[in-house]
């Protein structure tokens, strides 16, 4: 029975937090500590930044601050970095407050937009701040689920952006996984926004126990020892047992050099999680590829998981979820195929599935009807799949752009899944054991404590030109300067001050310690160094001409032109077929060996002069090896006739110099002296401490107001531009500029201006657009000058866009701005024929047949982020864009069909939807890379 005092307690604490109470009799459970607190920060007023593990419920917090909202007849704008969590938290929110109470808003969705409380990603608020309507009055709260996304490099500064922002009476509930670096995150709150208290807690709901699978025995992987968690020794003695039967293995990417050690099957490790009830699994393999191989070989000789009420099920609910496709398209997607297996309780979960397909799983999985699902890093960024068990195959994944570990923070976020609130005692984290992964180094990772949030912000040309229009120009850069990037950098640079300071007396110190009797150490030694650099030909002036030699002639070069490659792994004669100039000038050429590709301009050392010219068929595919075979053997014949330049001499001018140096070097005093070479050690160690101090004054430099140094210069680029006028007022380019979220908003602001798209057609301009955002997997590349795309007018289009990206190139790297990534035309063919009608199958197949292999999820994608910037298009209201809105509207239209069907709403109209750059993307699953799945255990 409760005591007096405790119902005295709860009564006082339900006075105090009414609104606490009346949420807290809507929950079916009992909050943790850490909710309560945060619930009522957010009731007193306050900010609130919530850390605590995946799984741990910080939701409930979020959901709280909508209830205030809703009591206080003010707006929530509840945000998430990516669809798939804005589309979960809709239906959450819906089924407790109602359908017309609850909106939702993404790139390509706008349902019920004038509901007090909207659904939406983290773009779409930050655009909306921007533009300016009236649900940005309304507002009361923001939820800010996710906050630690706002570390990613690619979308992360639209976190920092809405933070500052934001009117002030708006309250923010930030929601973040763990982060060791809380108080900071915390303070910077505190100082941009007002009162923000900082909630953390590290206790997991679920207990998490770590294990490693080695052979066909699982075993604990930590022991405990007095206060102390250890390896376990029975684990590490027979890791040591099999590292030495194994032998030699490459690592990371799993290539055998030696020994005779496979990997587990996938089948042999879900039977075995199996039999010790650890059931329902995610079982993570950072390759789709691999995930798909996996489901392939659990779907052919897998033990079935569900019984037959549940395949039942299983199946009505996957009819259901693709009830809108056609069969065709079914039978290009490998709906069968992929049906049977969810049938036995199997699925795959990346980004190269259509979202038919990935909802589908996501609803089962949470049902239990699917008990594992071979996935890739996307399902640990908070979608709510949690399972009993977690396994990793690997502890290695692909950034983007090398193939490295897993981070501690990344180890916790997958391994986060394991341990269902309500349903499970304990999680399970399973890794498995290879020649290249200790029991020690998982131990580390799964110890590890300390994830640091550091900020991604950089200001951009839309922002910039937003912010000016906004504030004015020392307003605006007094505000970017208030980021969470320039809070870090200047707290950092205080430790960095320091360094400097005593690097710099070690320096003194050092070289006051240099004499010799004889005469100047200093002086001797910068006659010797003055030789040196001569005869290596690498003093600065020098280098820096030769590289600009090198740009400018590579410039120049066109198809056919024979050249000297006279360094790098391609050295020799070779055939250009494309020249790019620029700020990275490279070429792509075949050599006699037959090779083929990008040789960049760090292989020549002067101007690259041709010696000669051949024919190339513009039919010519460098991809195929009889085409690169026959231009091979021309380049030789070719070759042979001609005379080649020999490499350069050393001038005699440069001779001479060298001459006199030697010799004031042989008559200077300190070349008699017995200790000479000792001494000029010595003046190169206190030289080396002195590269230091000026090194770490550098990296101070740079900190200090850097983001304002940017921002300066990015402004310099919209003036030359004629975004900005004299008197920095933005100007109608300015104005149009505005209204473009993409990171190549600057190049299409650019074609737009130039009226380089106003004679397209609808497909035509879908391939164009694409060419502005597409960025290809690994090493995939697709060619359009030998695969014609569409029409003479895109052809035509794209080439006017490289020309305009390189212009915008050459500035901004004249001014030091931000550069504009390169447009890459690898989807304007499929775009083109998607935009034209062409079906699912059809369009697959072409590419196919052009040596272009494309999931039909990515394709789903990519045309997604189409649509998504042709109806930014179609918004525009410029007299500058001409017809381009009208025919964007109808080719955003087109390519809305079949597998791109949008059955819930249409175009979204102005400020409510300008989320162009929300794209359907996996985040760190779209950076996976080329796939390199080890395909040792098929079967």
């Amino acid at each position: 029975m409760e005591s007096p005092a405790a119902a005295f307690a709860r009564s006082a604490h339900r006075n105090r937090y009414p609104q606490l109470g009346e949420f807290s009799g809507l929950l079916n459970f009992e909050l943790d500590e850490f909710q309560v607190m945060a619930c009522q920060s957010l009731e007193d007023g306050h900010g609130v930044l919530v850390c605590a593990p995946t799984g741990a419920g910080k939701t409930a917090v979020g959901e709280f601050a909508v209830h205030l909202a809703l009591a206080r007849g003010l707006g929530c704008a509840y945000t998430a970095p990516i669809k798939a969590l804005s589309n979960q938290k809709f239906a959450d929110l819906r089924r407790r407050y109602g359908n017309d109470t609850v909106g939702l808003l993404t790139g390509d969705n706008s349902i019920n937009p004038q509901a007090p409380i909207l659904v939406m990603t983290t773009e779409v608020l930050r655009n909306m701040l921007y533009v300016g309507n009236d649900t940005i009055d309304s507002l009361g709260f923001v939820v800010m689920d996710e906050v630690h996304y706002l570390a990613d490099r690619f979308r992360g500064a639209a976190w920092e952006e809405i933070i500052i922002h934001l009117p002030e009476q708006v309250q923010v509930a930030a929601l973040s996984a763990t982060v060791s670096n809380a108080e900071e995150f915390g303070s910077w709150l505190h100082e941009v926004r007002g009162n923000t208290d900082i909630v953390v807690d590290e206790e997991r709901p679920v207990p998490l126990w770590q294990h490693m699978m080695l052979g066909n025995r699982m075993y604990d992987l930590l022991a405990q020892s007095g206060r102390k968690r250890l390896v376990n020794p029975h684990l590490d003695r027979a890791s040591r047992e099999q590292a030495q039967r194994v032998g030699s293995w490459s690592g990371p990417r799993g290539k055998r050099r030696g020994g005779s050690w496979k990997p587990p099957r996938r089948t042999d490790v879900v039977q075995r999680l199996d039999r010790q009830g650890l059931l329902p699994a995610i079982y993570f393999i950072f390759s789709r590829v691999g995930c798909e191989a996996a489901l392939d070989q659990c779907r052919r000789g897998g033990v079935p998981l569900l019984d037959d009420l549940e395949r039942a099920e299983v199946r009505r609910t996957a009819m259901r979820r693709t009830a809108d496709l056609s069969a065709a398209d079914l039978d290009v997607l490998g709906y069968w195929e992929w049906l049977d297996a969810l049938e036995l309780g199997y699925a795959a979960h990346h980004a190269g599935l259509i979202p038919a397909f990935k909802e589908t799983v996501e609803e089962l999985f949470v049902r239990g009807l699917c008990r594992v699902v071979f996935a890739t890093e996307t399902l640990a960024l908070g979608i709510n799949m949690p399972a009993r068990s977690v396994v990793l195959e690997r502890l290695v994944k692909y950034n983007g752009e090398n193939h490295v570990r897993l981070t501690p923070g990344e180890y916790t976020q997958l391994t986060g899944r394991a341990g269902r609130r309500g349903i499970d005692v304990e999680g399970h984290a399973v890794t498995l054991w290879s020649p290249d992964v200790t029991p020690l180094e998982v131990a580390n990772l799964a110890t590890t404590r300390t994830f640091p949030l550091k900020s991604s912000f950089k200001p951009s040309y839309n922002m910039a030109v937003n912010l000016v229009g906004q504030l004015g120009r020392s307003d605006a850069k007094k505000l970017l300067e208030r980021s969470f990037a320039q809070y870090q950098a200047d707290h950092a640079a205080a430790g960095l001050a320091q360094r400097r300071d005593t690097a710099a007396r070690e320096a003194r110190i050092k070289q006051a310690d240099v004499t010799c009797e004889l005469g100047d150490v200093v002086e001797y030694a910068n006659l010797r160094l003055q030789i040196t650099d001569l005869e290596r030909g690498s003093t600065k002036q020098r280098n820096e001409a030769k590289r600009a030699q090198v740009s400018s002639s590579i410039g120049k070069l066109r198809r056919g032109d024979l050249i000297t490659v006279p360094s790098g792994r391609h050295r020799g004669v070779a055939v250009v077929f494309e020249a790019y100039g620029g700020s990275s000038p490279y070429v792509l050429a075949l050599t006699e060996t037959r090779w083929a590709g990008r040789i960049d301009a760090s292989a020549f050392h002067a101007a690259v002069v041709p010696f000669g010219h051949m024919k190339v068929n513009k039919a010519f595919n460098y991809r195929s090896a009889p085409a690169r075979r026959d231009l091979a053997t021309n380049l030789s014949q070719v070759a042979r006739d001609l005379p080649q330049p020999k490499p350069e001499r050393m001038r005699a001018a440069e001779a001479v110099e060298i001459a006199e140096l030697r010799e004031a070097l042989r008559l200077h005093p300190v070349h008699q002296c017995p200790d000479r070479e000792p001494h000029v050690r010595d003046l190169e160690t206190a030289r080396a401490a002195w590269r230091a101090s000026d090194k770490l004054a550098t990296k101070l430099n740079r900190r200090t107001a850097s983001l304002g140094r940017t921002f300066d210069r990015i402004c310099l680029v919209l003036a030359d531009l004629g975004y900005l006028g004299d008197d920095d007022a933005v100007t109608e380019p300015g104005r149009l500029l505005s209204r473009l979220w993409s990171e190549s908003d600057l190049l299409i602001a650019q074609a737009l201006r130039t009226g380089a798209w106003h004679d397209l057609t609808g497909p035509d301009l879908a391939a164009v657009v694409s060419a502005t955002l597409y960025e290809p997997r690994g090493n995939d590349a697709f060619d359009t000058s030998r695969t014609p795309v569409g029409s003479k007018r895109v052809r035509a289009a794209l080439a006017a866009l490289h020309s305009e990206w390189s212009l915008l190139d050459e500035l901004a790297s004249r001014t030091d701005a931000p550069l504009i990534r390169r447009p890459d035309p690898g989807f304007a063919l499929a775009a083109y024929r998607w935009a034209s009608g062409d079906a699912l199958a059809v369009v697959l197949s072409n590419l196919a047949r052009a040596g272009f292999e494309i999931s039909p999820g990515d394709f789903v994608r990519w045309c997604r982020q189409v649509i998504d910037l042709l109806e930014q298009l179609a918004r525009i209201r410029s007299s500058l864009a001409g017809s381009v809105p009208s025919v964007a509207a109808q080719a955003a239209a087109a390519m809305r069909r079949g597998v791109l069907a949008d059955p819930i709403s249409p175009i979204p109209s102005d400020a409510e939807a300008a989320a162009a750059t929300d794209d359907e993307a996996e985040l760190a699953d779209e950076a996976e890379g080329p796939d390199d799945d080890q395909q040792l255990d098929k079967p």
